[in-house]
């Protein structure tokens, strides 16, 4: 059996729709399986044992009629037995039709129930906390095996020893003591609306150092220099002599085996929580008032991974209202939902046996 499984864009979409590679192999262990991503989220299921080959969808192949043409022929050419639309847009949806796969599965639309063979509609609550996310994934796979559809499987990411040894050595050559707390700081989210507010974010900070004495790493990339030496410069001097600022990984791989040497992270949802819970290291996570917690708050036990959300302290701000609608008014969301609502369950993180 051969199948591609395409799940283009995000790199949180890309490690989660990684667990069904496992799945599959796990019952058909003979199966060749390919991955359809964007080139740059590439780094999140490097070295992956259960992808036997990527198939990369370039910024050329987004731009370019003729390019994207070529593409089609050769994913044609591939002769694929089952394709798992997990993206399901415009371009996997052709991608999937030109396929020539028998069994062709994904979310079911209306507009696009013609292209596929199998469609499934998300589900509104989670049944464990593996979390929507992870459920309407393993769904997918029903159409090959009604009882793997059933099961949960974790993302994973695998670093070698090389990258944990090198990231090791960066963090002692910075001063970092490695037997004490670390704690990697998502200080901001992918965009201005799924961003904790700089200057309260500066004050968790704070309450971090006050609590645990911790050695604080920054998030970031070089093009968000500003905003996050602007979240430093808010904090308190104090805070400040526990922050290295100036040690980040240089790519995605140096940071995922930075933050495998870390106490936690702790920051905005997002894919680098996502990451972290892939790497096994404990999350505490700040949802934007307008993402629904349900699909992302992936295996939360309240202890290891626990999160915190504007709903769950002023449930009555949400009543007959839409994600959507919270979406337009999340700036002054924001402001009401202030250090001091996130903090007693943070400490309760932090002071944990």
């Amino acid at each position: 059996m051969k199948v591609l499984i395409i799940q283009q864009k995000m790199i949180g979409d890309v490690l989660t729709s990684s667990i069904l590679f496992e799945a599959i192999k796990s019952e058909y262990p003979k199966a060749e399986l390919h991955y359809l991503i964007n080139s740059h989220t590439f780094p999140v299921v490097e070295n992956n044992p259960f992808i036997d080959d990527f198939k990369f969808f370039t910024p050329e192949i987004e731009s370019s009629k003729r390019a994207f043409w070529q593409f089609l022929k050769t994913i044609k050419q591939e002769g694929y037995d089952v394709v798992i639309d997990v993206y399901s847009k415009t371009s996997s949806n052709l991608i999937t039709a030109f396929s020539g796969a028998k069994i062709k599965i994904s979310k079911a639309k209306w507009y696009t129930k013609s292209v596929y063979t199998h469609t499934f509609k998300n589900k509104a609550k989670a049944q464990t906390n593996a979390g929507l996310a992870i459920e309407n994934r393993m769904q997918m796979l029903e159409p090959i095996s009604k009882e793997l559809a059933t099961k949960i499987f974790k993302p994973k990411i695998y670093l070698s020893q090389q990258e944990i040894d090198a990231a090791k050595q960066l963090l002692v050559s910075s001063g970092i003591t490695l037997s004490q707390p670390i704690y990697m700081i998502g200080v901001l989210g992918s965009g201005h609306a799924k961003t904790y507010p700089l200057p309260h974010m500066a004050k968790l900070i704070d309450f971090i150092v006050s609590e645990t004495k911790g050695q604080i790493l920054f998030n970031y990339i070089p093009k968000q220099y500003t905003e996050a030496k602007t979240i430093y410069n808010f904090c308190t001097s104090e805070t400040k002599k526990h922050i290295y600022f100036d040690v980040f990984g240089n790519s995605l791989r140096e940071f995922l085996a930075i933050t495998s040497q870390c106490t936690a992270l702790i920051g905005n949802e997002g894919g680098a929580v996502n990451m972290a819970k892939a790497l096994n290291i404990p999350t505490f996570s700040i949802f934007s008032p307008w993402i629904k917690k349900e699909a992302w708050s992936l295996f939360e036990d309240g202890k290891t991974n626990t999160s915190v959300h504007l709903k769950d302290v002023k449930p009555e701000l949400y009543d007959g209202k839409t994600m959507k609608a919270m979406k337009n008014d999340v700036f002054a969301l924001y402001e009401i939902f202030p250090p001091e609502l996130i903090t007693p369950q943070l400490a309760q993180f932090l002071n944990q046996d």
